[in-house]
């Protein structure tokens, strides 16, 4: 058994045996009853119906992709929250485990977060979106009930996120998140009521 399986609970670690997203990349339309054997969901209240993700009420239980991203990436997806608090969630280059085990949470990737705290910020956090080193991009407030098509890239140590072509936030880290425990996407949220489809990730 590897070290990093042994402190799994302690540490960031990839779970072992999830593959690679390849050349072809990833993609999920949802179009199913169930979240099918690709995800793991780390305790969230999250349901497909209708041919979309729905969450309302994780707390910061991800719902983590089982396939390791590429170093270079492009990660779209379509996302409505249905609440005047937006709050539009995801995490890239986490661990594919870690999840809240209290009030505080600390993620082990960058959190993307469009139109959080009550709908006044978007940003981007290394880890932890409460930091004073996270980045807060441009006013543009979530509507209700509007579907956004989001685009986030990571190119070496940048990553950008955009709803819409409107960029949101770009992250320049000196010491890149990368790796093993460092090496998935997930879907999260906190509160808010949220729809997610359409997923497609690429390498670039």
């Amino acid at each position: 058994m590897k070290w990093c399986a042994m402190v799994l609970s302690l540490a960031a670690c990839t779970p072992q045996g999830d593959p690679g997203i390849g050349q072809r990349g990833f993609s999920d339309d949802f179009e199913r009853t169930d979240l099918g054997e690709a995800w793991n969901n780390t305790g969230g209240p999250y349901r497909v119906s209708e041919g979309q993700l729905k969450i309302e009420g994780a707390r910061n239980k991800p719902l983590w992709l089982k396939r390791t991203l590429p170093r270079d990436v492009a990660i779209e997806f379509d996302a409505k929250s249905d609440s005047p608090d937006g709050d539009i969630k995801v995490e890239v280059y986490g661990d594919g485990v870690s999840k809240a085990e209290s009030t505080s949470y600390t993620a082990t990737s960058y959190v993307v977060v469009f139109g959080g705290w009550r709908n006044s910020m978007n940003v981007i956090a290394r880890m932890n979106e409460h930091a004073d080193d996270r980045v807060v991009g441009p006013t543009y407030k979530v509507v209700p009930g509007r579907t956004y098509h989001m685009k986030i890239e990571r190119r070496g140590g940048t990553i950008t996120a955009w709803a819409d072509d409107q960029k949101l936030a770009s992250l320049k880290d000196p010491e890149p998140l990368a790796g093993e425990g460092h090496d998935h996407f997930g879907f999260n949220n906190w509160l808010t009521p949220l729809s997610f489809d359409n997923l497609r990730i690429r390498p670039l």
